[in-house]
């Protein structure tokens, strides 16, 4: 299940794009929505499921209840994550777009500077039930603090940290570790006969800026200044960058491969027994797709320095998820707002949420039995209690893909034997800083 997002698109071509919709560079920006065609809708989905086809499956009959619900036909394409942004760009430049569509939670700021999506202001949060319905983290990535949030929750996730049963038995480690010490004293446990303690994603762009940003959090770093200017370079993001890439460069309990992974092979790794741990987001339904049985891996709260998970130097996990979003100028405003209300129903929430190894966004569907296994408790505590949005500016985007690319850039440093110093990720941090555009 492809949780993780590979960065589509470079910073300069980012940048182009929204500044041109931002001024009126599109129809997009410029229309507030109509009734032209009342019975129909595009929507874009998201690539949750292990296979495009997949995603069709749970999909397809959901639309189909939704049409026999309300006369609205909804025509469905799912998009690959690697295409997605750009297909995004594309459309609110142009605004030859879907109606509806979803979007990774962390371009919600950046997107929301392109003026192309609806606001949601308190008069369309009351058609769909209000705002209060939702989970306070999950609305926390939805667009910049102050401003009408540009997208609604639709799924949540949370990192966890995993772990294999019998790689851990074999072992004799007797439990998971719970601090970033244990995690690496246990890791060197579990290296040996050409297996590794923990996998990491290291050429995929957005699980790298998933990992520094909670290890720039537990080091007091937000990568980001109260007033929106990139801070790359603080003693706080230096460490988090060269704590995680250390842990294949000095600890070695990553395998030099991981360096070039960006395609789930970590997890792939991990259900063939070659990795005893990996830090993922939701990861039962892929496990599963895996063929791993349940009762063969267990979950814990992804690490900390020190103590228990919780706020500020706690924080374990962003808040990871996906978001929906109606395009501003759509022909169908009535009937996008009457599909959102649908999809963020407490039915469709348990349907596809379940569907997906998901956790609902929505307050009252959580209560489900089926949102309190083991394996979801774990993440559903995560998000209520020590998960952070990443920062809700324009310019995430960007910071996801020069940031992504410094971070891949040392990992393959490391793969190759060659010195990860705190000075050589200052001078990749400070190179990705002078990439970003200037305030």
């Amino acid at each position: 299940m492809r949780r993780i997002r590979v960065a589509a698109v470079g910073a300069v071509t980012l940048s182009l794009a929204l500044g041109a919709a931002a001024c009126g560079g599109g129809g997009s920006t410029s229309g507030t929505g109509s009734n032209e065609q009342p019975k129909t809708l595009t929507y874009w989905a998201s690539n949750q499921g292990s296979s495009l086809e997949v995603d069709k499956q749970v999909l397809q009959p959901e639309l189909d209840k939704f049409e026999k619900q309300t006369g609205i036909k909804v025509k469905l394409e799912v998009v690959p994550w690697g295409d997605l942004l750009n297909r995004i760009l594309t459309a609110t430049t142009s605004g030859q777009g879907p109606d509806v569509l979803n979007i990774g939670n962390t371009w919600s700021a950046s997107l929301q500077a392109s003026g192309a999506l609806l606001p949601w202001d308190g008069k369309n949060f009351e058609k769909i039930g209000g705002k209060d319905r939702f989970v306070e983290s999950a609305l926390g990535s939805t667009g910049v603090q102050g401003q009408d949030p540009a997208a609604v929750p639709l799924y949540s996730m949370a990192y966890a940290l995993y772990y294999n049963k019998k790689a851990f038995a074999d072992a004799g480690v007797t439990k998971p570790p719970t601090t970033w010490d244990e995690v690496i004293a246990t890791g060197k446990q579990l290296t040996k006969d050409g297996k590794a303690g923990l996998g990491v994603e290291g050429s995929n762009l957005s699980n790298n800026i998933h990992q520094v940003f909670v290890l720039g959090k537990q080091h007091g770093a937000d990568f980001f200044t109260a007033d929106g200017k990139a801070d790359f370079t603080s003693d706080g993001a230096v460490k988090a960058v060269k704590q995680y890439v250390d842990l294949m460069a000095d600890a070695q309990i990553v395998a030099k491969g991981n360096a070039e992974y960006s395609q789930n092979q970590s997890l792939s790794d991990f259900a063939k027994g070659k990795t005893a741990m990996v830090l993922w987001q939701t990861a039962s339904a892929t496990f599963a797709a895996q063929g791993m049985k349940e009762d063969e891996w267990g979950v814990v709260p992804a690490p900390v320095q020190s103590g228990a998970p919780g706020q500020g130097t706690s924080t374990n996990s962003m808040v990871a998820g996906i978001n929906m979003a109606v395009f501003k100028n759509t022909k169908n405003i009535d009937g996008a707002t009457k599909f959102v209300n649908f999809m963020t129903g407490d039915e469709e929430q348990k349907i596809l949420n379940k569907a997906y190894g998901s956790i609902p966004p929505v307050k009252s569907a959580q209560t489900d039995p089926a949102f309190n296994t083991p394996g979801l408790a774990v993440l559903r505590d995560t998000l209520a209690k020590s998960a952070s949005a990443l920062p809700q500016v324009p310019e995430e985007s960007q910071f996801e893909t020069v940031v992504g690319t410094a971070v891949k850039e040392l990992f393959a440093d490391a793969a190759a034997g060659r010195p990860v110093t705190t000075e050589s990720v200052k001078a990749k941090l400070e190179k990705a800083q002078q990439q970003m555009p200037k305030k």
